[in-house]
């Protein structure tokens, strides 16, 4: 042996680095003593990684106990029992406490190098009660746990793969529309302008409940309706439930009605049925039969003058058409980001659905405003019904299945607000989603005992209930927030790259395609989908076993916000109306400002400025904590650290990303914090 080589010799050849020494200079070899590092030193160091740990798990903490302190009441209102059942938190909270377990087994097995390969080992090899414990869960997680997860899993891929099937058809669909500049036309000559007596008569409705910030733009946008006076009636069905703001609303009727305008104020004593009440409870008048079509605006929603002159026509030489539906557009669709990301859906659903059903078909769900109804047809399908919290839909199915025809106008556009907070956006979607499925139960005999064709059967069950009502909630919600946390504990059970990525991309850029200038917020529309998921399953399932929050009705929160043109004829309308000789009129507003005002100062939070209080200019946020995002949120991050530890790549940055989405949702960090 040369002298100056150094032999090595490895008892485990199986990955090791080869290195030859030439030479016999000290500075070869280091002092052992200087860069080794003892046992001592090594747990110190992983107490003080464990202590940084713990300190910013405890900010966390913290920090959500605080937002608790501070929206106690409104967390008892969001999480009352009959409201919000607490089964589906339990379980976020089970499966929390299975992944946070799991974890820590894994980790103490991934500081001890163990693997796989104990479950294959001879049990006098396996030492030690805690290496026993993990081998017996690795042969348990195998045998029982894994297939029931492989067979939940692959049954919702199927579901999620037909979904986005149905999504591609549509687009597709849509393209073809466009191509083909394939568009509602007028079957005979349009209206004689010039003979106000050809004009039809319609009846306006507005339904409102406690919607101080929008009556004045609404009540104000229909009654400068461009149609003959004598050929038009509004009405303003109020239901709300506080008599100032009900003072206010009949002082601004009577103002349009002094002007020569043909509108009405309504107030029902008994307010029930919500919305389907107040709207059946005004076709009882005796003149309503004077009228054959009628016009819905919900209180937010503003037409342009024309709108009636775009829409009526279509009726003209077409007997059997029963809904004329015009398409939403948003004044403040870049509020925030909140705003952005609905934007993203409801243009999905304007520019795609809707207009796709409505050329093949004649048949999509009415939208509940901007649209126009002949009223045979209503009464023809038994009128407004207050079974269910989706008046809207079932008033449309009814139609559809009696013969009537739809008509969808993607060129005339009705703006109107979008909810700018994460709780009133969560409770519309609440009852967007447990709605259908309580329909769905009530008209299944009825779609199957009726005269419509085969096909239109198939459609309405399968396509317009389980797969866009019921299987897209179910499977967003399992498969992504529940199955893929779950495959980190259990590698057998991994799902592909091309589920958990690239198709949901694929399928977000369809969705965005009807915005384009939406592209940018690709990636936070993905995980913002996933983290609604559990707000729409969990009224999926209220709606579909009748549960309590199935039947429940908030009215959307609204801001009031106008657009430029809308603001400028606002402020003539004021002017105008300020300058009215009425004395008791004037008296009365300055009577509601003034109460306005007194409320204003008491609500304000007040300072102490050198002994005297005053008011503050702040207004203090009322900050929501949502339990069941924060659970999930919890899953969510403990799945990524498992993924982190075995280098999933993807799955890690997937399974981070989302898991802060749920963070941010839940910590009430998205859109605009309600007063």
């Amino acid at each position: 042996m040369a002298p100056n080589s150094v032999a090595v010799t490895m008892e485990k050849p199986d990955n090791f680095s080869l290195l030859e020494i030439n030479g016999s200079d000290p500075s070869s070899f280091p002092d052992n003593k200087r860069k080794s590092i003892s046992p001592k030193q090594f747990s110190w160091f992983i107490l003080l990684k464990a202590h940084r740990l713990v300190s910013s798990l405890s900010w966390l903490f913290a920090s959500v106990k605080k937002r608790l302190a501070f929206s106690s009441k409104a967390i008892n209102e969001e999480e009352d029992p009959k409201s919000r059942g607490k089964q589906m938190y339990r379980f976020i909270k089970a499966c929390l406490v299975i992944s946070i377990v799991a974890l820590s087994i894994e980790i103490v097995a991934y500081y001890k190098n163990w693997n796989l390969d104990l479950v294959n080992r001879p049990s006098w090899e396996v030492r030690g009660l805690v290496e026993w414990s993990y081998v017996a869960w690795l042969s348990f997680r195998s045998d029982y746990i894994a297939p029931i997860v492989i067979t939940l899993s692959k049954f919702c891929t199927v579901l999620f793969l037909i979904q986005s099937l149905d999504r591609l058809v549509l687009c597709l669909g849509c393209f073809w529309i466009k191509f083909k500049k394939i568009e509602p036309k007028l079957k005979d000559d349009e209206l004689d302008l010039e003979d106000a007596s050809n004009f039809p008569m319609v009846l306006i409705q507005i339904p409102m409940c406690n919607e101080r910030e929008v009556y004045e733009q609404s009540i104000g946008a229909a009654s400068q309706l461009d149609w003959p006076k004598d050929r038009i009636l509004i009405q303003v069905l109020d239901d709300s439930d506080d008599p100032n703001l009900q003072l206010l609303i009949k002082e601004e009727v009577a103002a349009w009605a002094e002007k020569g305008v043909n509108i009405i104020y309504r107030h029902r004593l008994i307010r029930t049925g919500y919305k389907a009440g107040n709207l059946k409870s005004a076709m009882t008048c005796d003149y309503v039969k004077d009228y054959e079509f009628v016009t819905i605006f919900d209180a937010d929603f503003t037409p342009s003058p024309d709108f009636l002159k775009k829409t009526i026509p279509h009726f003209k030489g077409n007997p059997e058409l029963g809904l004329v539906q015009a398409r939403w557009s948003f004044v403040n669709k870049d509020e925030n980001l909140l705003t952005r990301l609905q934007n993203i859906n409801l243009c999905f659903h304007f520019e795609v659905e809707q207009q796709v059903n409505g050329v093949f078909l004649n048949f999509f769900g009415f939208n509940g405003t901007a649209g126009v109804w002949r009223i045979k047809a209503l009464e023809e399908s038994g009128g407004w019904l207050e079974r269910t919290t989706v008046e809207d839909m079932d008033i449309a199915v009814r139609a559809h299945l009696n013969g009537w025809k739809f008509i969808y106008l993607n060129d005339v556009e009705v703006t109107c607000e979008l909810p700018e907070s994460y709780e009133a956006y969560k409770k519309q979607q609440h009852r967007w989603h447990s709605g259908p499925m309580q329909l769905f139960r009530l008209c299944l005999p009825s779609i199957i005992k009726s005269k419509i064709s085969v096909g239109k059967k198939a459609n309405l069950i399968f396509l317009f209930f389980l797969l866009r009502k019921l299987i897209l909630p179910f499977y967003s919600f399992t498969l992504f927030c529940i199955i893929l946390p779950l495959t980190m504990f259990i590698p057998e059970a991994e799902l592909p790259l091309w589920i958990i990525c690239y198709v949901p991309i694929f399928i977000s850029l369809l969705n965005i395609l009807p915005s384009p200038k939406s592209f940018p917020f690709l990636i936070p529309y993905l995980l913002f989908e996933n983290t609604m998921s559990i707000t729409k399953f969990n009224a999926m399932i209220s709606g579909l076993f009748q549960l309590g929050s199935a039947y429940e009705w908030v009215v959307t929160k609204k801001t009031g916000r106008s657009s430029e043109s809308d603001l400028l004829a606002f402020a003539e309308k004021e002017e105008k109306l300020h300058r009215r000789n009425s004395e008791s009129g004037l008296e009365l507003l300055s009577k509601l400002k003034e109460q306005e005002m007194n409320l204003t100062v008491q609500e304000t939070p007040k300072k102490s400025i050198g002994g005297l209080v005053r008011p503050s200019n702040k207004i203090k946020k009322r900050n929501m904590v949502f339990k069941k995002e924060l659970g999930l949120a919890f899953l969510l991050l403990t799945a990524a650290a498992r993924s982190f530890l075995s280098a999933h790549g993807l799955h890690f940055y997937f399974l981070l990303f989302q898991g802060l989405s749920f963070l941010v949702v839940g910590l009430d960090l998205i859109g605009e914090q309600i007063n």
